[in-house]
């Protein structure tokens, strides 16, 4: 036998690199449960989708208020304020998906169809509301009568701007779409170095100074916290059985809206009446009463983020068009007149000179006013990072381009009818793979052994990649998926198929097993990888123009295909060279599958090792050692 050139192929390699992704897979997995074994169970389970458990799924088609379609931007701010909404009620497992150009696919797993097309199909509306009530989130107690008032001794200062320490002091710093928020400024976008006259301190999540304090940079003091300050006078008397009722806490978006009866109406979209709402003020999160709309997000021109050229922080640049910009002087005006002095000795005035706006019912920033603001064009200002100022641009940009969401589809499914589909798709896959098992064994005798583990590896790494989406991606199994993960089994079993019948092919023209299998190895290799790139092409535009259950097929193809690949190459071929490499398939054995003579090979052989020969009597051989005839005496 001649030596093994350089290019030997070393498939301990290969087989030592499949193992090493198995072990990082299942590390993966584990995580920090690694050594707490009696949470392994909990790690290894794979998340469902909605047809295999309960749950409803809506298809909205999203337009803007001029019925053109929407730009990609509004789509995903549409797709930001909806996982708001759902993922704010529990539920986590609640998905929000962008298809095509104009529709939203949400699945709420364990939610009523009526409850989830009410929850997701009411369009987000920002608005600028003037505060009237305000109430910390400590002690629940009712807003003072009309002739009540909570006032603060006569030594309290005001303080005129938002430090960064009052921020911080804050219980919580969550707004509907959970931006994280600082202190910070609204200001004339003409005027760099604004004065006090011409000037209202802001926060986007309602975190400026509100209140008289002891000091000027002191925030709120949070034994205030069971008080409503402002003038219940101001507010309507079913508005205020609200704002008593109401209990807002902490970071809640959502589910204080079903206490006051915001779940299945949306008043707060509703710029002409009175609503109550909860969000951050000052630092501290609490419950607002809110008068009508003075200015809506429809009137902002535009809203955009980036670096202030004298502070080099970044800023929010707000421009509104003609009617927002008188609406929004007047305002200003209005309340920096009435209240501003006041505010300076009195906490309720301090509130009542605040302006909340507001997003899906919610506060996203609250600032008091010290001074009008003419010419519709604002700078807010502050210690924003640039997610920050991004996050805010959104909230106020596509606030003002809401989009009309029309409920197209609405399907709902019972955990019942998705389970039993899903043992229907298991059966049939149980019944393929063994008609494949089956198949590889009667065919390709011995090789049917790399068959089937190469089936097996390929299922392994499968379901561990589908543990580690669910974890870390929130992938859910759908049975459109189970379909691509069983159509992988063809996958699987043609890459196989083509390089046996090369290597057979090669056995055929006479050359023996190992030299056989890398020549046929060369061959195969184009055709295994042309065909999965041929599958994982279809299977990406299918998953880019698809819609709904029809991507979760897409998908799982596409991962399937890539498994493909690496199945073939660190486990068959290199678990085909060592076998080519034992007696029982190196010598032909007629189990092994690659019997030369069954095969039909030019030249048959049956191993590389001689054979020692078979020696035959001559004829006339006798037992003895006599040469004599047998005739003779």
């Amino acid at each position: 036998m001649a030596a093994p050139s350089r290019s030997a192929p070393h498939p301990g390699r290969a087989l030592f690199l499949l193992l090493v992704l198995i072990v990082a897979m299942l590390l993966g997995i584990l995580g920090p449960k690694l050594f707490a074994p009696s949470q392994w169970g909990h790690r290894f389970k794979v998340g469902l989708g909605l047809d295999l458990s309960s749950g409803t799924q809506v298809t909205l088609q999203a337009q803007t208020l001029s019925g053109k379609p929407p730009s990609s931007d509004e789509m995903n701010a549409a797709v930001s304020v909806i996982e708001s909404r759902v993922n704010g009620t529990g539920n986590s497992g609640a998905q929000v998906q962008p298809q095509g150009s104009d529709l939203l696919v949400v699945t709420v797993p364990g939610k009523g169809s009526q409850q989830t097309i009410q929850l997701v199909s009411s369009t987000a509306l920002l608005m600028f509301r003037q505060v009237l009530l305000w109430q910390g989130s400590g002690a629940a107690t009712t807003a003072p009568s009309p002739a009540a008032s909570a006032t603060p001794s006569a030594s309290a200062t005001p303080s005129a701007t938002a430090s960064p320490t009052a921020s911080a002091t804050g219980t919580a710093k969550t707004s509907a779409t959970g931006t994280a928020k600082t202190s910070a400024k609204i200001v004339p976008a003409a005027s760099p170095s604004p004065s006090s006259s011409a000037k209202a301190t802001a926060s986007p999540s309602g975190s400026a100074s509100v209140s008289p304090s002891a000091s000027p940079s002191a925030s709120p003091s949070p034994s205030t916290s069971g008080t409503a300050f402002g003038n219940p006078s101001l507010v309507h008397k079913d508005v205020l059985a609200l704002f008593n009722k109401l209990v807002c806490k902490p970071g809640d978006t959502q589910a204080w809206k079903s206490q006051v009866g915001y779940q299945n109406t949306t008043p707060y979209n509703n710029p002409d009446v009175q609503v109550v709402a909860c969000g951050n003020n000052g630092g501290q999160w609490g419950k607002f009463a809110l008068d009508v709309a003075k200015v809506q997000g429809k009137q902002i021109t535009s809203a955009t983020a980036g670096l202030s050229t004298t502070s080099n922080q970044w800023q929010v640049n707000l421009s509104l068009n003609s009617a927002g910009a008188a609406a929004f002087s007047t305002l200003t005006a209005r309340l920096y007149n009435t209240y501003y002095a006041q505010a300076q000795t009195d906490q309720n005035s301090a509130i009542l000179n605040q302006v909340a706006i507001t997003l899906d019912g919610n506060v996203v920033s609250s600032p008091q006013i010290q001074g009008a603001i003419p010419g519709g064009n604002a700078q807010i200002t502050g210690n924003f990072t640039q997610a920050e100022a991004t996050q805010l641009q959104n909230e106020l940009k596509f606030g003002s381009v809401p989009l009309n969401l029309k409920t197209l589809f609405v399907t709902s499914v019972s955990a019942q009818v998705g389970r039993n589909q899903l043992d229907a798709g298991l059966i049939a896959a149980a019944i393929g793979l063994l008609l494949v098992v089956v198949y590889a064994f009667l065919y390709y005798r011995g090789l049917g052994i790399v068959s089937v583990c190469s089936l097996l590896i390929a299922g392994t790494i499968t379901y561990l990649a589908v543990v580690l989406l669910s974890l870390y991606q929130n992938f859910t199994l759908e049975l459109a998926g189970i379909a691509g993960l069983i159509v992988a089994i063809g996958i699987t079993a043609d890459s196989f198929v083509v390089f046996f019948e090369r290597l057979r092919d090669e056995v055929r023209e006479g050359k023996q097993l190992r030299p056989a299998v890398e020549s046929g190895w060369k061959r195969a290799r184009r055709t295994i990888l042309v065909s999965d790139t041929v599958s994982f092409l279809a299977a990406l535009l299918l998953y880019y123009f698809a819609i709904g259950e029809v991507k979760g097929f897409a998908y799982t193809l596409g991962l399937t295909t890539l498994i493909d690949v690496v199945v073939v190459f660190l486990f068959t071929k290199p678990m085909v060279t060592l076998l080519a490499r034992t007696r029982f398939f190196g010598n032909g054995h007629p189990m092994s599958g690659l019997d030369p003579v069954r095969l039909g090979a030019r030249t048959p052989w049956r191993s590389s090792v001689r054979r020692n020969p078979v020696r035959r009597r001559p004829d006339n051989a006798t037992r003895g050692t006599s040469s004599r005839n047998p005739g003779s005496s």
